[in-house]
């Protein structure tokens, strides 16, 4: 995690005052257990270069937390960027910057705009290129994004999915410092805190004198605060946004299985918010209705795997379904797997249930023998949190390895991401390594079901709109019967 500040011209060496940081010693120090340091490469009265850097130990970082346990740690390849955590990191050693109040001698400085230049990253971000450059230009930023070029021995992809940022133009110290401060989390979309009414204030410090008047308001807005009531405080505060706080939910909350919703299928507003706050069904409930309907009219169905089953949801209504006798919930989370053994220690004292789900500790990316052999396997909204290279060898394993005799997956509809007024080439969740439309799922499915000895059908779930289909996609994969295998 760095940050590259250079700034050239007469009186750039006034920009060591505006830090508040001595070029001749080395910032070192621990913030939040991070070490942090600022060390000046040039100094001279007409050319300025720092860099600022942040060292986490990756360790550390989940230590002690929910999380800490999780073999997801280790199966998720999410590099480690700039975001939210390196501002944070950043913060306390910049704080006379942000604030503008140097030492009296150089307050004179505070409003002076220097020919600089920033560069950071590596940035992971769900935004496409276009939004990100127009981000820093509607500022007055010359932009260059740089991408890395990859070099595999075998077929992968030709580019890495982070980009590096450098930012050129005439700009304040503190206005530079304060719209990274805010953008950063922007491109990354991902807040490690808590995010409470704090979020607005800080929002109209960083955003005074600049974000009134930015054509990506709404964005910047929508991604900083994520939260309808949130953004609805704003609004009361700052005049209305044209963006409604239903369109900001639909944007910015759309769902994903088993992220803070309720018992009830009605997410909680957080990071997997329903898709149409106005809707009285949320599409995680139309998902769960239409997967034990197809379950439920299947002739065998004794042996179930829910894999990538997260807090239990879906398998706790599984195990109400008559003809079923055993349920394997397949997580990876040690988290989501606790949360789903309480839940379905409350089926225990329910009338109605046919077999009790047990919690398995499990990955796609691992081969585990029991799950060879069953009647019916499900990924619900699984497969697009895999990078698509690993899909063709998932699918193998599962299709000619584990042999269900019914597979049901589903995905969302890259089309639907129309209607709800999404960024181009942006996801519905920022995990979603892809997203497909109708016409490549059914091209993959093909491919899958010659290689597996299936056949397939696609369904749609969810409102229907005229050219873009359903938000989420079924498929339905049967194994064709050989001999009387």
């Amino acid at each position: 995690m760095h940050l590259m500040l250079k700034a050239r011209g007469a009186g750039s060496g006034a920009v060591s005052r505006l830090l508040a940081k001595n070029p001749h010693n080395v910032y070192d120090r621990m913030e939040k257990g991070v070490r942090v340091r600022i060390v000046y490469i040039t100094d001279t009265e007409s050319e300025i270069e720092v860099l600022i850097h942040a060292e986490p130990d990756p360790v550390d970082l989940v230590r002690g937390t929910p999380n800490g346990y999780d073999i997801t740690q280790y199966i998720n390849d999410r590099e480690f960027v700039t975001s939210s955590l390196f501002c944070s990191y950043i913060r306390p050693a910049l704080g006379t910057a942000l604030n503008g109040k140097p030492k009296e001698d150089y307050v004179q400085w505070v409003e002076h705009p220097f020919d600089m230049e920033l560069s950071f990253g590596p940035v992971a971000s769900d935004l496409p290129d276009r939004v990100v450059e127009e981000l820093f230009s509607s500022l007055g930023y010359a932009v260059t994004l740089e991408r890395d070029e990859l070099s595999y021995t075998f077929d992968l992809k030709k580019k890495s999915s982070i980009r590096r940022i450098r930012l050129h133009g005439q700009v304040t110290v503190q206005n530079a410092l304060r719209q990274l401060f805010l953008l950063i989390p922007v491109l990354d979309n991902y807040k490690h805190y808590f995010i409470s009414e704090d979020e607005i204030d800080k929002i109209k410090r960083y955003g005074e004198g600049w974000l009134e008047n930015h054509p990506l308001k709404e964005l910047i807005v929508r991604r900083t605060l994520r939260f309808s009531e949130l953004i609805r405080k704003y609004e009361l505060q700052e005049g209305a946004l044209s963006v409604s706080v239903e369109q900001a939910g639909e944007l910015n909350q759309i769902s994903d299985k088993d992220i803070n919703e309720s018992d009830e299928g009605i997410q909680d507003g957080s990071a997997g918010e329903v898709e149409r706050s106005e809707s009285p069904v949320s599409l995680n409930e139309l998902r769960y209705r239409a997967i034990t309907e197809v379950v439920t009219g299947l002739p065998v169905k004794r042996r179930i795997v829910d894999m990538g089953a997260g807090e239990g949801k879906l398998s706790a209504r599984l195990a109400y379904i008559s003809g079923v006798e055993s349920i394997l919930a397949v997580e990876p989370s040690g988290q989501s797997r606790l949360r789903a053994m309480e839940r379905f220690a409350k089926l225990e004292d329910r009338s109605g249930v046919i077999a009790m789900p047990e919690p398995v500790i499990g990955s796609l990316y691992y081969f585990d023998e029991q799950m060879q052999n069953q009647d019916v396997m499900i990924l619900c909204e699984v497969i697009e949190h895999i990078e698509a290279y690993r899909l063709n060898g998932i699918m193998d394993t599962i299709m000619n390895d584990y042999r269900p005799d019914v597979l049901l997956v589903t995905t969302p509809n890259k089309e639907y991401n129309e209607v709800y007024t999404m960024e181009q080439e942006s996801f519905r969740h920022h995990d979603h390594r892809f997203e497909w439309t109708r016409a490549e799922l059914a091209e993959r499915c093909e491919e899958w079901a010659l290689q597996g000895n299936y056949t397939f059908e696609i369904r749609g779930i969810g409102d229907y709109a005229e050219e873009y289909g359903q938000p989420t996609q079924l498929v339905i994969f049967e194994r064709r019967k050989e001999n009387g295998s």
